[in-house]
């Protein structure tokens, strides 16, 4: 079958239809750069059997994540799933399960919905969750244009210690309001927001603050004080959680004064693959239920008294009426959602503060063990299972050599932060074994053998 199945008289009514001559001329008003010119450079077309001989070849050349050990977080984290995560989400009447277009025939898929909502609202300590969201960028995003319609205020601060794709999806979605976006500065001391660079960019057409916590850089931020400047302002707080394995051992947004949280939840039940799919999540407090984007499932009981679930609020344009609608977000991610709430709950309460104690523990040694060789720590602000160093010289063919004896040694921040040359951001989970940190600190102190000083 042709890629584009269209006959030529489908070719020449369409054409006739949008007023141009050619195909060239319908596609003239792309950039050159992007259009091809001549014929795709491909290899001829090839037999079943031959495309299969290919393909056993070239993924003969792939390396199995086993055989390297790993120290790179940045919004992505590497945390074990226990068995029981697939076993559960893999039965067919999970595994196929959609949007529930019709409620209450899918009284299981919205028990599921709910009980992830109720997962998320412990997890924040805020009053109410939703599930429909895609992924820690968007969530962002859809936080601030819900801020927005709280406040009926344009004006939007991003922590420049906010993950730099999140902050970039902000701007995206709010194209054309770029003029209301301003960045309040990290202090390059402590590596989290700087409290005089906020205070400056408040006013009062300030609609929200967005903080990410831990930050991009793995430090803590003082979100009870930001809180308490923003608030002086009748704007709101957005905590962002990247790492929600981190509220294990943290205090909850929620009890920090925080209005909206969101943010990513890939590290409960979700591999590492390639980039996604991922979970975004976002909690907030009762009085702003009515403008939380997507749909939100709700307890009730039947005719007969008995317990039963309900879409309570479902408020993207395709359910209502487009001028009242606050998102067209259109999904619920519900497997993935599943897997993060079959890990969630099978952790339970202590099992998580155990989980988030090994992951700070790890991270704790492995500074240590950095510091002993003389790699100093880029900020003095506390971190959880995530930190950045600082190297005298650059980071890229230092990790180019760690990558030679099959370690991925962490992500160099020069690529979001030309002023941070020689930063690299290191994580440590579980899946880190002592044997692999003290390996990762023996390859770099050769590397950096005689730079830094034994």
């Amino acid at each position: 079958m042709p890629y584009i199945p269209h006959t030529d008289n489908d070719a020449k009514y369409i054409l006739k239809a949008v007023g141009a001559g050619s195909i060239d001329e319908l596609l003239s008003a792309l950039p050159a750069a992007l259009r091809v010119k001549g014929r795709l450079d491909l290899p001829g077309s090839l037999s079943e059997q031959e495309l299969k001989v290919l393909l056993k070849d070239l993924s003969s050349r792939n390396v199995t994540v086993g055989e390297y050990s790993s120290f790179l977080g940045a919004g992505a984290y590497n945390h074990y799933i226990p068995s029981i995560v697939d076993s559960l989400i893999s039965r067919s009447e999970f595994y196929t399960s959609y949007t529930p277009y019709q409620p209450e025939i899918s009284q299981g898929t919205l028990q599921a919905i709910f009980e992830y909502q109720t997962l998320v609202c412990q997890l924040t300590s805020m009053d109410v969750a939703n599930a429909s969201l895609y992924d820690g960028a968007s969530a962002v995003a859809e936080a601030v244009l819900m801020a927005r319609r709280i406040t009926g205020k344009d004006g939007i601060i991003l922590s420049a210690a906010l993950h730099p794709e999140y902050r970039e999806t902000v701007k995206t979605y709010l194209v054309g309001a770029g003029n209301h976006i301003s960045e309040a500065l990290y202090c390059t001391d402590a590596g989290t927001t700087l409290p005089e660079a906020l205070e400056r960019s408040l006013s009062d057409d300030t609609a929200c603050v967005v903080v990410q916590h831990p930050n991009f850089f793995g430090s803590l931020e003082d979100l009870g004080s930001l809180s308490e400047a923003v608030h002086r302002k009748k704007a709101l707080l957005i905590a962002v959680i990247t790492e929600p394995v981190s509220l294990g051992l943290l205090k909850p947004p929620g009890a920090l004064g925080c209005d909206i949280v969101v943010g990513e939840n890939q590290s409960f039940g979700n591999p590492l693959s390639y980039g996604g799919p991922y979970l975004g999540f976002l909690a907030t407090k009762t009085e702003f239920v009515r403008q939380m984007p997507g749909r939100l499932v709700g307890q009730t009981v039947d005719k007969n008294g008995n317990r039963a679930f309900c879409l309570t609020f479902s408020t993207r344009e395709q359910h209502i009426r487009r001028e009242r609608a606050t998102s067209n977000i259109c999904t619920n991610h519900g497997l993935c959602a599943l897997a993060a709430s079959i890990h969630m709950a099978s952790l339970g309460e202590a099992g998580l503060r155990k989980l988030a104690r090994l992951n700070f523990s790890k991270a704790e040694y492995l500074k240590e063990k950095l510091k002993g060789i003389g790699v100093p720590l880029a900020f003095k602000t506390q971190t959880f299972n995530e930190f950045t160093i600082r190297l005298d010289k650059d980071p890229e063919p230092v990790l180019k050599a760690l990558l030679k004896k099959k370690i991925i040694g962490g992500l160099a921040l020069n690529r979001f932060y030309p002023e941070l040359k020689g930063h690299i951001l290191i994580t440590a989970t579980e899946m880190n074994s002592k044997k692999e940190m003290d390996a990762f600190t023996d390859a770099l102190s050769g590397i950096l053998v005689p730079a830094v000083a034994k």
